[in-house]
């Protein structure tokens, strides 16, 4: 499944059609409701998720949201976030072929398409999912803004992979309904995390970071890491290779998060 401009601009104009006339009215009830602590906009700003026309539903009828996945299988994901960036994807990238081992990259659509060159070479082996355009809050954002940093990132994915994207993971974790809103149309998975480095807690132990996750790590995880980023986060990065084979070494095997996804219940 493809998609182009045109459902970025159709949902654009759905909403101008339908809500533009009040889009000022609609912003100070918005913030009136927050100060007030009363309840948001029903159909328009971040909160909604339901179209502004009240009568279309979403192209998909339902969003999964997984922080991981049950199973007795000693599966788990190694995910990285917001690269991908020529500082520290590729010493990622060789960690990983060393190791044998699949992730899935969830990457920042402006960051793929100043850097795609950086995943030549690991076709097939590693997934891409979509962490938006630019790496702003969807919580803060209406549909019509959601829409445009989700799409423009697929629409980026597909043309250097070839295939489209179905996993969306949206940046800080942070969700709102025109979030949900926006995956339903395109048919997204949004995938969240059940573990994740602790870079900050471990920037002076290395090896705490190591037995951490090499101890904490449970079936069907998805654990969360940075290519990118401050610099405290090259704790792991740098120690990549001993918390794998920490993890091989208790009996992990590692998948990408499609994978894991299939895993379920098994």
């Amino acid at each position: 499944m493809t998609f182009s401009g045109g459902r970025r601009a159709l949902l654009r104009h759905g909403v101008s059609a339908t809500a533009g006339a009040f889009a000022g009215a609609a912003a100070v009830k918005a913030v009136d409701a927050i100060q007030a602590n009363g309840p948001l906009p029903f159909y328009e700003g971040p909160a909604a998720s339901i179209h502004a026309d009240r009568r279309t539903p979403p192209k998909h009828a339902q969003v999964d949201t997984v922080w991981s996945v049950d199973t007795e299988r000693k599966l788990v994901a190694l995910t990285f976030d917001d690269g991908p960036m020529p500082n520290w994807t590729p010493k990622v990238l060789e960690s990983l072929k060393r190791q044998g081992i699949p992730a899935t990259f969830f990457v920042v659509g402006r960051n793929l398409a100043a850097n795609k060159d950086i995943f030549r070479g690991y076709e097939g082996q590693h997934e891409l999912a979509n962490h938006t355009w630019e790496h702003k809050d969807l919580a803060r954002q209406d549909l019509a803004e959601a829409t445009d940093a989700i799409e423009r990132a697929h629409d980026e994915i597909t043309k250097v992979t070839g295939k489209a994207p179905t996993l969306l993971r949206p940046p800080y974790g942070h969700l709102a309904g025109s979030t949900m809103l926006t995956a339903a149309e395109f048919g997204y998975t949004v995938v969240l995390w059940s573990r994740q480095m602790l870079e900050s807690d471990y920037r002076d132990d290395p090896p705490g970071l190591v037995e951490y996750i090499s101890a904490a790590t449970a079936p069907g995880d998805i654990i969360l890491a940075h290519d990118t980023g401050p610099a405290d986060r090259l704790v792991a990065i740098g120690n990549l290779d001993a918390m794998i084979s920490g993890l091989k070494n208790r009996g992990f095997e590692f998948v990408t998060v499609t994978d894991l996804l299939a895993a379920r219940h098994t």
